[in-house]
This record gives C-alpha cells, structure tokens and sequence, in this order.
C-alpha cells in the first residue's frame, strides 16, 4: 500500500514535478591517476550503528571537480554521496532545467536541484531525469566519472542480496539519525557505509516532493514503454528498500558504481 501512494503521488500534480572506520577520514587517495585528497562532506553523517560491513575505498573526482568518498561493500564499489556533475564524462553540458512545463515534456537529458534551490547541491547532489544517465537515450555518453557508470537493475540486486535481502537492505543504507530524515527513520543503521539520504524527487509535472521523506536512485535499466527501474527508500518503511519503475522523466539521484 504504502508503494502505491508513492508512486501515485509521484505522478499527481501535487508531485508532478584509505580505508577507514565509521568514524576516520580518508588520506590522499587516486583516481585515473589523479591524487584526490578525500575530505568528509560535513552534510553527510558517514557513521554506522554497529559494526560496518562496508568499507571506505579511494575517493573520486569527476569532471566538474566535485570529490566523492567511496565505499566498497561485498564485490561493488559504490559512490557514498549522490552524483553532482553537470557534464558528462566527455565534457559535453547536460542541460540545467528548471521550469516545470518544460521538464514535463523532456525526452533527452536534463538535470536540476530540489527545488531549483542550488543550495541543496553539497549535500543531495542533482536530481536527473533517465534520459540523462541511460546511454541508450543520451548518445552513448556516461554521466559518470571515467571508469564509474550508472548502476544496472541486476547491479543493484547484488547489492541489496549482499546485505541480507530487500526487506533488510534499506536500514542498512540509509543514513542514521533524523537530522536528514523525518523521524521515525525505522531501522537505520548505515552498516553498509552508503549514506542513503532523504532528498525527494521531481515528478512528472516538474514539482517537487518528499525531502526528508524518500530518495530515488536511478538504475540504467528500461522497463516497458517509458519507464525504468529505481531503488527507494523512505522514512517511515522499516528496513525495506523497494525496487520500481517509474517514468522517465521523473528526477531522480544517481549513485555510481565503479566498472
């Protein structure tokens, strides 16, 4: 039931829109050969409740320059904070748009701030429609930095199979604590080191809904018709992460996942 209000509201008008201890900081570390020096992002709590089984990897720097802290869990290296780049991988510029009618009628790739507010950038990253991370829509460009990509449908399975199952994953990636999420965040230990924040969505209309509620995380796989899959997690669902498919011209975040 509470899958069908989300996804409901999602559509409505009213929605239309190195290595480390939980507790450490990374050193200096490399990517394509580039040293990164990997500072935690102070909006972020990276801390676990209990003993983490993810651990603290290289961090990342994409092409605008924004740095991101890695997280290896079982046999996957994850972004630990939601993508921010405004370019892909190439150089090319993905479009900021930011007026609801024109969004609603995308069908190439853009990307926004929740609430158009670029304040909410440092600590949710961007919210993407599907077209601009699926390289079946988007000319074969990766939104990703170099040797990251956006993860699969099947990608995200081995993640949540590795942390127990659907019903326990999502505790185990959501950030603890209710200073980013609405109380009662059920279940949030954060032992996978992912960080999962609450940053909301833009729905199919261009509005904004569900900060502090619910995050969206695109996968690069197509459903049917014009749809694709996502994981998302909410405040109020326990340890559940649910798997979906929405329309593609909703906003979403992106996690990525190194090749």
């Amino acid at each position: 039931m509470k899958k069908l209000i989300l996804a409901l509201a999602l559509t409505s008008t009213l929605f239309s829109c190195k290595k480390e201890t939980s507790n450490t900081t990374n050193s200096n570390t490399t990517n394509n050969s580039t040293s990164v020096v990997c500072v935690d992002n102070p909006s972020i709590n990276f801390t676990a409740i209990g003993t983490p089984v993810g651990k603290f990897s290289d961090c990342i720097k994409d092409i605008d320059g924004n740095v991101y802290k890695t997280v290896t869990i079982g046999t996957q290296t994850w972004m630990a904070e939601n993508l921010k780049t405004s370019k892909y991988s190439d150089g090319s510029i993905i479009p900021n748009v930011k007026d609801s009618l024109e969004w609603s009628k995308l069908t190439t790739g853009a990307w926004c701030y929740y609430n158009n507010d670029e304040k909410n950038n440092a600590k949710y990253g961007k919210l993407y429609n599907w077209y601009a991370v699926s390289k079946t829509s988007n000319g074969n460009k990766n939104v990703c930095p170099s040797g990251w990509h956006v993860p699969t449908d099947a990608e995200w399975t081995v993640l949540t199979d590795y942390l127990g199952n659907d019903s326990v994953a999502g505790g185990k990636l959501k950030e603890v604590g209710t200073t980013s999420w609405r109380s009662p965040n059920s279940d949030a230990t954060n032992t996978s080191l992912f960080s999962a924040l609450p940053g909301g969505s833009r729905g199919g209309k261009g509005m904004y809904g569900y900060i502090g509620e619910a995050i969206h995380c695109w996968s690069s796989t197509h459903s049917y018709n014009d749809n694709a899959w996502d994981r998302f997690l909410i405040n109020n669902d326990g340890g559940s992460v649910r798997r979906d498919d929405f329309g593609k011209e909703l906003g979403f975040y992106v996690r990525c996942v190194k090749d």
